[in-house]
């Protein structure tokens, strides 16, 4: 069974289809009661969708979900932390401080709300030996959306570093996952609104349900934890997963494009 994170719309959405398709119990979690519909479209693909409303700033909430998994499951397989705060404007071609400060609410939900997630699943992912997935970006190694956003993504990947180091020893795999340019409705919108900008990147998106494949192939995995600590980029680990879009064919990797995942330091100090 399985929690994902920020599952109204877009990436969220589309993991916790895909993890219906394996017939997974999925709890979804999003700010308002809309979050049921997209519980019942993962019923309707095999599993059990669990809508629960929640605003991942609110860390009471955070804990009520966690104690609601574990008594009413006892156990959880995987995490999806996917909860981010977009604030509008996030492409405009700005400077940091010309943009709204609000900007910074990133930093709440998006990398704040994955560290409380992920404090609160632990002792249930050690129960299942089970797996974390902190959703990334190319943002995470390169210049994207400006500082906020790159701060942001930069740290859920040291996050999923960290975290592994502190689980496997109990099993767990953790794991961020570079998504590429997933066709969600605000990307298809920006694309549409301005194609000269974009050129051909329309044809190198892939579906929002791919990282949910990819989530899906990884946790079916019986060598998952050769991933551990890992930031993995999603077309690449699909690949090598044999896992392929909803259209049957394989995503671009835009590493050429955007760079690879940085290196850490295998050095640890307690």
């Amino acid at each position: 069974m399985a929690v994902v994170t920020g599952a109204s719309r877009g990436a969220g959405r589309g993991i916790a289809l895909a993890l219906g398709d394996i017939g997974a119990t999925v709890y979804l979690t999003g700010r308002s009661a809309s979050i049921d519909a997209v519980a019942a479209e993962v019923t309707a693909r095999g599993g059990r969708g669990i809508g629960v409303v929640c605003d991942h700033a609110d860390d009471d909430a955070v804990a009520a979900l966690f104690v609601r998994v574990g008594e009413e499951q006892g156990r959880l397989d995987i995490l999806v932390n996917n909860a981010i705060a977009l604030p509008s404007g996030l492409g405009d071609d700005q400077p940091f401080w010309e943009r709204p400060l609000g900007h910074q609410s990133m930093f709440d939900v998006g990398l704040r709300s994955t560290y409380v997630a992920a404090w609160h699943a632990a002792p249930l992912l050690i129960e299942a030996s089970g797996l974390l997935v902190n959703t990334s970006s190319f943002g995470g190694g390169c210049y994207m959306h400006g500082p906020a956003y790159g701060a942001v993504k930069a740290g859920v990947d040291r996050l999923a570093h960290d975290f592994g180091i502190d689980l496997a020893p109990h099993g767990v795999t953790a794991v961020s996952l570079w998504m590429g340019i997933l066709r969600t409705e605000r990307t298809l919108a920006a694309l549409k609104a301005d194609p000269d900008k974009y050129g051909d990147l329309a044809a190198r998106t892939e579906s929002v349900e791919l990282p949910g494949r990819v989530v899906a192939a990884l946790w079916q995995h019986p060598d998952r934890a050769s991933w551990n600590g890992q930031v993995v980029v999603n077309a690449e680990l699909a690949a090598e997963l044999g896992v392929v879009d909803v259209d049957g064919g394989l995503a671009p990797s835009h590493r050429p494009m955007l760079g690879g995942p940085p290196t850490v330091n295998p050095a640890i100090v307690r």
